[in-house]
């Protein structure tokens, strides 16, 4: 096996991809319960995108089909939680790029009580608005923020799954 990633097979890209999202979880959970910070609504909706992503990457590694349309299938159902992770993200490098003014107020309360009280739809609309929460900066790696960074990773991985389902063999 190369050492370029985008020479390596179908399911060595898959299951790369998947070991790469239990990652990020798994540093998301030490960030939670390690340095004690609590996710906002936003960073539970991407954690969900990244696990709904590694979980395609897990079949479609583990399947790894043959034919050209079973991996243009697995890169499209793969790219669906990467681009709703993207948007998610987005929208919340966003809301922490607003000048303090303009920052929404804080709900308090946690997605699960917004869920049950709301239900689904009404809940997710109203995360998506965001909140002061979501708007505070309480980490960052080389000048970007937590939210910065799983955009960044969102969209590689975006790419990759549409390299990895689509390109020639």
């Amino acid at each position: 096996m190369t050492a370029n990633p985008f020479a390596w097979t179908f399911r060595a890209q898959f299951l790369t991809g998947f070991a790469l999202c239990v990652s990020l979880l798994a540093y998301a959970l030490y960030v939670q319960f390690g340095m004690l910070m609590m996710p906002c609504p936003l960073c539970i909706l991407q954690r969900i995108a990244f696990a709904a992503l590694g979980l395609v990457f897990l079949v479609g590694g583990l399947h790894a089909p043959k034919g050209r349309v079973g991996r243009a299938i697995y890169g499209l159902l793969a790219f669906i939680p990467a681009a709703a992770g993207a948007g998610v993200a987005a929208r919340h490098v966003w809301l922490q790029s607003l000048p303090p003014s303009e920052v929404p107020l804080c709900t308090s309360m946690g997605l699960d009580y917004m869920i049950e009280a709301m239900g689904p739809m009404s809940a997710l609309a109203k995360v998506l608005e965001g909140s002061g929460e979501c708007a505070k900066v309480d980490w960052t790696f080389l000048g970007l923020s937590m939210p910065a960074w799983t955009l960044a990773w969102f969209i590689g991985l975006a790419l990759g799954v549409l390299w990895a389902g689509f390109r020639r063999r």
